[in-house]
Formats: structure tokens, C-alpha cells, sequence
């Protein structure tokens, strides 16, 4: 069987397309995060040549946040190592939950996939599949969540790397973070509960900036608290009623 072929039987198994579709729900706000740090690992003084590396092969995005500032300023190699390190400590743990999954499978995967494991596709695949087994459609789930992780995770940081040169110094990373913030926000709106206290804490917040010491924000939150709960208790009331879910809950 061809390469290509093979390729095609792969991304022919349920369980992948099942996993393509339930990472691409978070995609968003990975993608922006990616970007942000991109252009931080530029602005913070890395070649791009540099950056890019990191990008490929590090491949951890709270690791290389935390030891940005540690390069810019000069720190030595033992202390950015050891702060990466204890950053990602917790991979053990999640190599040692995926160890059931994948003990069967030969080595050059094994490795493969645990270069790919993440915080959130190892959510994912915890919950989808609590109990391991030796089904091919475990794997098949978790190369899914993966690959859609790591792509949105690497075209945008790529992107940030390749295009930081040309954003504005005055912008700083702040503009990047705000890019990052809407990405979450966006990804969130499927939910119609959050999507409606997002819509309260924005009006709010937008309507009383006129208010002395940030105290729209305090109204906001305070707003969108009282919104979240009373459309918690309504949807309880409903649930409790029709015998049923409605849609924006969680069962």
C-alpha cells in the first residue's frame, strides 16, 4: 500500500474525524495563543530561524512563554533549562495516564505521540475514553485531537514569528494578547449560557466606562454573574420539566 493511500485509510477512521471535530471546537483560541507567542519569541530578541526551531521542536507554549524573559535577559542555560523542566513536569503525568493507551504500540509511535501530547487533547481524550483499551479507534481519537492541536497551534505561531518584524513596536505584545482574548471569547459563544454572560459583561462594560476607578469592569462582572445564574436556574427549571436538555446546558 502506497504512502498515500495509507494517508487515506487513516483519515477514513470515525474516531479521527470524531477527534478532527472535537479539537477544532478550542482551535480558535490555541491558534491565537500560538500567534502571541510567535511574536514574542521574536520580540523578546530570538532570530527567526531560532524561534522557528523552538516552535517545531519544543512545542510547548507555557515553556517557551516562561523562559522568554530569561533569554532577553541574559540568564544562564542552566536556569532557562530548569525553568522550562519544572514548567513541563506535568508531560509526566500525562505520559504516564497515556502509557495504557499506547503501551501496545510500537516505539516509533509511542514517541510520536507523545510529542504530541497537550493539555487539552489529553483532556479530550481522558474524557472521550476513560477506560484504556488496545482498540485501534483509542489511538485513531487521540491522532485526531492531536494533529488538529498541533496545526493550530503551529501555522499561527509560524505566522507570528515570520510577521512580528512588521508589527508596530508601539503595539507591543498587548495587541497580540487582545488578538489571543477575542480567539478564547469566540471559541466560547457556542455555548449559549456563556455566550450570554459574554454579550452582558461586554454591554456593561462598554455602557458604564464613564465610572471613576475601572468600576465598570466590577459592574460587569457582577452583571454578567447575576445573568449566568438566573440562566443556570431557568435552564435547571426547564431540564427538571421536559425531562430533557436544552440546548446551551450540561447534562
Amino acid at each position: 500500500m502506497s504512502i498515500l493511500a495509507r494517508f487515506q485509510t487513516l483519515f477514513a477512521q470515525p474516531a479521527l474525524r470524531e477527534g478532527l471535530r472535537d479539537m477544532r471546537a478550542v482551535s480558535l483560541g490555541i491558534a491565537a495563543w500560538g500567534l502571541v507567542t510567535g511574536v514574542a519569541m521574536v520580540k523578546s530578541g530570538l532570530s527567526v530561524q531560532l524561534a522557528l526551531a523552538i516552535s517545531l521542536f519544543v512545542f510547548a507554549g507555557s515553556a517557551q512563554l516562561a523562559v522568554l524573559p530569561l533569554i532577553a535577559a541574559g540568564a544562564p542555560l542552566w536556569l532557562i533549562l530548569g525553568t522550562a523542566f519544572c514548567v513541563n513536569l506535568r508531560f509526566v503525568v500525562f505520559s504516564a495516564q497515556m502509557r495504557p493507551y499506547f503501551e501496545h504500540l510500537p516505539r516509533l509511535r509511542r514517541l510520536a505521540y507523545g510529542y504530541l501530547i497537550g493539555d487539552l487533547n489529553q483532556v479530550l481524550m481522558i474524557r472521550r475514553h476513560p477506560h484504556p483499551t488496545s482498540d485501534p479507534q483509542q489511538a485513531h481519537y487521540f491522532l485526531g485531537v492531536s494533529l488538529t492541536n498541533w496545526i493550530a497551534w503551529q501555522i499561527p505561531s509560524i505566522l507570528g514569528i515570520l510577521l512580528a518584524q512588521h508589527i508596530p513596536s508601539s503595539w507591543g505584545l498587548a495587541f497580540a494578547g487582545t488578538l489571543a482574548l477575542l480567539g478564547i471569547v469566540l471559541s466560547l459563544l457556542a455555548d449559549r449560557t456563556i455566550a450570554a454572560v459574554i454579550v452582558v459583561a461586554s454591554a456593561l462594560s462598554a455602557l458604564l466606562f464613564w465610572l471613576p476607578l475601572r468600576l465598570n469592569l466590577v459592574a460587569a462582572i457582577i452583571g454578567a454573574l447575576i445573568v449566568g445564574m438566573a440562566w443556570e436556574a431557568w435552564s435547571q427549571r426547564q431540564l427538571a420539566s421536559s425531562g430533557g436538555l436544552l440546548d446551551g446546558t450540561k447534562p
